[in-house]
């Protein structure tokens, strides 16, 4: 069964990752993948799957990329996926569900890790994203350069299926991404005009590592649950710290 609706992916050199997720959406009508300059296999991958259609657009940015490839979707439904992450099956069902009986405008979903190979612990706390959708009623922030996220005017139902992350596949990986993403987020308060603090650069590290080990529960990960906390931590830290530095730099 073909399902009636548009996925949309935005990559770069994500051939570790691309076969797996066009895997799980075979069954879509549509995928929309807007590739900013692969130099590995990317393409090749992609371009054996029937259902995708390539576009290739240099980088605009996370947000703009992504409302680039918004733009090229066609069907009513839209779902946005990166491209080291998987469609559940229970997703896919509520996805079905959602367009046959049509009484929401959106799906709120958990987007559970998988860190250092391994599937978060069931009873950690996973983070609830809005990632399908009407695609009339979405609108992405233009203003932002990171941790993009979809605003959609309608109604909202929460599903139980899931979105699996499989972009930490090491530490290093990780903290790369801190160091890429972290900069990005610090550019964005210091364009808004935001101040750093002293406080926020002592209190910043220690509040993220306590949310996300107790109270999002990832210590029911084991090692790996105390080495992911501990980079959610200094992730906090970087920012405040980067902010500082713009602050110096511009004097």
């Amino acid at each position: 069964m073909t399902i009636n609706a548009s996925v949309y992916v935005i990559c770069c050199n994500e051939a570790m990752h691309i076969q797996r997720l066009l895997d799980s959406v075979q069954d879509f009508a549509e995928v929309i993948l807007v590739d900013s300059g692969s130099a590995d296999q990317t393409l090749a991958i992609a371009k054996s799957y029937s259902n995708v259609k390539i576009h290739h657009q240099p980088w605009l940015g996370y947000a703009a990329q992504k409302d680039y490839a918004l733009q090229k979707c066609t069907f009513d439904w839209v779902v946005n996926l990166d491209a080291d992450e998987v469609l559940s099956d229970d997703l896919k069902e509520d996805i079905v569900k959602a367009i046959n009986v049509d009484d929401c405008d959106a799906l709120l979903c958990s987007l559970v890790e998988v860190f250092l190979g391994k599937l978060a612990h069931k009873f950690s706390k996973s983070a609830d994203k809005i990632r399908v959708f009407k695609r009339k009623y979405g609108e992405y922030n233009l203003g932002v350069s990171v941790h993009e996220s979809i605003t959609v005017s309608g109604r909202l139902k929460s599903v139980k299926g899931v979105i699996y992350h499989y972009g930490l596949t090491s530490v290093e990986t990780m903290i790369s991404k801190n160091n890429v993403y972290s900069s990005l987020a610090a550019m964005d308060k210091f364009s808004k005009g935001k101040s750093s603090s002293l406080a926020r650069l002592i209190l910043n590290f220690f509040w993220a590592f306590f949310r996300a080990y107790f109270l999002k529960r990832l210590f029911l990960n084991g090692r790996s649950g105390f080495i992911h906390s501990m980079s959610i931590g200094f992730y906090a830290f970087l920012k405040e710290a980067k902010l500082y530095e713009l602050e110096i730099n511009s004097k």
